[in-house]
């Protein structure tokens, strides 16, 4: 058989092959140079994350130093641990692990990162975690919309609607910053989302507060009260979430013109209540209650057996009313003014006559003083 290859054919091939060579020599070349242009630095730099102050990241501490530590979070820049992030700095050894939070950069071109504040993320975001619906907690506004209120608690995110904020709340960007109780009315911990009401929540408390109030008051009770509201004849106290009422008489002994001549609105005082009308919710509370009357004050100053001069006040039917000197007055019996049973007590004394009497008797807590006529022809 006639061979099919002459050298012409041979020559051919072998062209050919060596082309193919030289091809696949510069695709490999043009490979490599691909991949030299794929890992230069530029490159490499794109692929690292981008830090935000508040990031939370797990890190390993690769340097120990006098001031804090070295510590990597996986990115081109290290970051900067201070010593008195850590408890007991001396143990700390290379390699440890834990999270930070990412807080500056510090003086050396280092971000500045703080464990303590990645505890408290942590510690935050498990008591986030273990909320119920119905949950009471708190939380403190970080910032407002036309929606609600925003806040974190760790990792959860935290939104009041704005029908579940407060009534008394009037303008809700002054509650940025400020700590507020809710109960917690939805909770998605797949998306670390809670939403809460702080009016649900003052709701019940109300409810509670005004059980215990009416359960425990009674006649007498000395209570501890705000002033709410004053009105030109008395105020509005709020004891124990319940409103109370005191009438401006019972403010004070000395005649008053006006309220706030004798509370502040916003201040509080202990009251006494006075009356009490469980059916339709109503108090009545008293100042002058707690307060010696000038009455007491002017009986206090008598002593039992010593004689005082006074006038007679008015006439009774069995007696007078004498108001002696220092403005206390007390009782003269018929029986302590004559020795004489046919006579009537306006033959022995007259309205407005000077006599003088003996204290025979006096009681503080009644307010009452017993006198004996003295120094008259009986």
């Amino acid at each position: 058989m006639e061979n099919s290859f002459n050298e012409k054919d041979v020559k051919d091939r072998k062209e050919i092959k060596e082309d193919e060579m030289r091809q696949s020599n510069n695709s490999i070349k043009e490979d490599n140079k691909k991949s030299d242009d794929k890992f230069d630095m530029t490159a490499i730099e794109k692929t690292f994350t981008n830090y935000k102050r508040g990031q939370m990241f797990d890190g390993v501490v690769v340097k120990k130093r006098e001031d804090g530590c070295i510590f990597n979070i996986g990115g081109k820049n290290d970051a900067f641990l201070p010593k008195e992030e850590v408890d007991d700095y001396d143990l700390l050894k290379m390699g440890d692990r834990f999270k930070v939070v990412i807080i500056n950069k510090n003086s050396e071109g280092m971000i500045e990162v703080s464990k303590s504040m990645a505890d408290g993320i942590v510690l935050a975001t498990q008591n986030a975690s273990r909320l119920k619906l119905g949950s009471k907690f708190s939380f403190v506004v970080t910032h407002v919309d036309k929606d609600g209120l925003h806040s974190k608690l760790g990792e959860y995110a935290i939104f009041v609607p704005m029908s579940e904020i407060s009534p008394k709340t009037k303008d809700i960007h002054k509650t940025i910053g400020k700590q507020f109780e809710a109960t917690v009315t939805e909770i998605d911990k797949y998306k670390k989302r809670i939403i809460a009401s702080i009016k649900l929540l003052e709701e019940k408390i109300k409810e509670t507060n005004e059980a215990l109030f009416w359960n425990s008051i009674f006649i007498n009770k000395v209570v501890r009260g705000k002033v709410k509201k004053i009105m030109p004849y008395g105020a509005f106290v709020d004891v124990g979430g319940v409103d109370c009422f005191i009438h401006i008489s019972n403010m004070s002994y000395s005649r008053i013109g006006k309220p706030d001549e004798v509370i502040k609105e916003g201040d509080e005082y202990n009251f006494k209540v006075i009356e009490l009308d469980r059916e339709n919710k109503k108090v009545a509370l008293s100042l002058k209650a707690l307060q010696e009357s000038p009455r007491l004050l002017a009986i206090k100053e008598l002593h039992v057996g010593a004689i005082y001069k006074g006038r007679v006040v008015k006439i009774l039917q069995f007696g007078a009313i004498i108001k002696v000197e220092n403005g206390a007055t007390g009782l003269l019996h018929i029986k302590n003014a004559t020795d004489s049973n046919n006579k009537q007590i306006y033959e022995i004394v007259k309205l407005d006559d000077q006599v003088e009497v003996e204290v025979l008797d006096k009681d503080e807590e009644n307010e009452r003083v017993s006198f004996k006529l003295v120094g008259v022809n009986k």
